[in-house]
């Protein structure tokens, strides 16, 4: 009897336990804008565009001035985020698309997802909105870890209102095709929402939602009232700035949208939420990228660097900023940590909790890769790249151009090339280069038997 009893306490003890580190997992929120430029934002120094929503998330937690996407482009840098890998270990060295003649990616099955090992540690996975990282099995979202999917497979959409690519629609509900009715934005911020009231009925299991807007990405089809407010704000306003001004404001409606739904539901004190984007915003449909170097596609900085916060209310100082530099797939070992989750062993990200919690914490790495392989004459096939050591940077931004090398602290606009007159700098980054392309070079990048040689 008495080990009966004894064996019946302990038991609740460890429920208990169980059930107290369960109720101190916070939920995860992770909203993921499509090429929003880093001076895009109001709170980031924008002075012709309104983000108060935004601006509010980001000044509940830390502000990240030096954060930077895996890649100038979509898919790698998803990749990334997702598997706590350079993008290049993974196999999605650049854009996946319909058509394997333009495709440069295909995501390796045995990669582990932040979703495989979160729902794995007993967390509920859901992603709404854009996926971008295959098409069918295995690499749709419920195949790689996520409960719950409820958004768009695809690239872009050629129309924020129809939902196609190709005159394809891949539009879906988990696995089933759907034919929803609205635009984008306001779909994906309905779907969040519409999850975040049923998670709020089960206090007792965490959640990782994994919100991938597809706004501002072409087309910029901002919806019709919105465009009108910022014709009669800003008049002088040209119509192509105007358009993409406008559907990033509609975004930020969106955004403050989750949030109020997060508050509502009483889920937002346990809830930490990223904020950041894929890669840089898109020169020439009127981004802005503040003073950096050119824009989406592209290795200069206006390229990579990106806004960045994280809000955890309690744990993380409202109004704080850091200057340390910080990757997209550093979200993965970060967010784990939050959770109390084992970090995978091979990954190459390195957690920032430290900085978030505002300790003293070194520099996640020496080395800072970047790389992008691309499709059509202007890249033929063949990769950009870019290295980043202290105040360091080398780069190629085009296949057939020489590299070149910029000191980012005291040139940050990139325009002064130091490849001739920093020799010893410039060999060195040039080798660390060549090796890290011999340790992306052991992973295929290709669906197995998608390509046909040419004869």
């Amino acid at each position: 009897m008495r080990i009966r009893t004894a064996l019946a306490v302990g038991l609740l003890l460890v429920s208990c336990v169980s059930t107290t580190r369960a109720a101190e997992r916070p939920n995860l929120l992770v909203i993921l804008c499509d090429d929003l430029g880093y001076g895009d934002l109001s709170s980031y120094g924008a002075p012709d565009l309104e983000s108060p929503r935004i601006d509010q998330l980001i000044s509940e937690g830390m502000k990240f001035t030096n954060f930077y996407a895996n890649c100038p482009v979509c898919s790698p840098t998803r990749a990334a985020l997702l598997t706590g890998q350079y993008q290049d270990r993974v196999g999605v060295q650049g854009v996946i698309r319909t058509h394997s003649d333009n495709n440069w990616g295909y995501l390796a099955p045995e990669a582990r997802t932040i979703a495989d090992v979160l729902k794995g540690a007993g967390y509920h996975t859901a992603i709404v909105g854009k996926w971008h990282l295959g098409y069918e099995e295995p690499n749709r979202p419920n195949d790689r870890g996520f409960d719950h999917f409820h958004g768009f497979l695809g690239d872009m959409m050629d129309d924020y209102y129809h939902h196609r690519r190709h005159d394809i629609n891949y539009m879906r509900l988990n696995e089933e095709t759907i034919t929803p009715e609205g635009h984008a934005t306001d779909l994906f911020t309905d779907w969040s929402c519409d999850y975040l009231e049923e998670r709020a009925e089960h206090p007792d299991k965490p959640f990782f939602l994994y919100l991938a807007y597809n706004a501002p990405h072409t087309p910029i089809q901002p919806p019709e009232d919105w465009l009108k407010k910022v014709r009669e704000r800003e008049p002088e306003m040209t119509e192509t700035r105007a358009k993409l001004v406008a559907l990033i404001e509609h975004l930020d409606h969106g955004i403050g949208r989750v949030m109020d739904c997060l508050d509502k539901t009483g889920l937002k004190d346990n809830t930490l939420v990223v904020f950041t984007s894929d890669n840089g915003g898109q020169l020439n449909v009127g981004a802005n990228n503040g003073p950096l170097r050119d824009g989406k596609q592209s290795v200069y900085e206006g390229g990579l660097k990106v806004p960045g916060a994280v809000v955890w209310p309690g744990k993380i100082q409202p109004g704080s900023t850091t200057d340390s530099r910080v990757l997209s797939m550093d979200l993965f070992p970060t967010l784990l940590a939050t959770a109390n989750v084992d970090v995978p062993a091979g990954l190459d990200s390195r957690s920032f909790l430290p900085t978030l919690r505002g300790e003293s914490q070194p520099e996640l790495r020496n080395h800072w890769f970047f790389r992008r392989r691309e499709g059509g004459q202007r890249y033929g096939g063949k990769t950009i790249e870019a290295v980043i050591r202290g105040e360091w940077k080398l780069l190629q931004n085009s296949p057939f151009e020489p590299l070149e090398l910029y000191n980012l602290k005291q040139d940050p606009q990139e325009q002064n090339n130091l490849a001739t007159k920093a020799p010893r700098i410039f060999n060195e980054l040039s080798a660390a280069l060549r090796r890290q392309i011999q340790y992306y070079g052991e992973v295929p990048w290709q669906k197995p038997d998608s390509i046909e040689p040419v004869e």
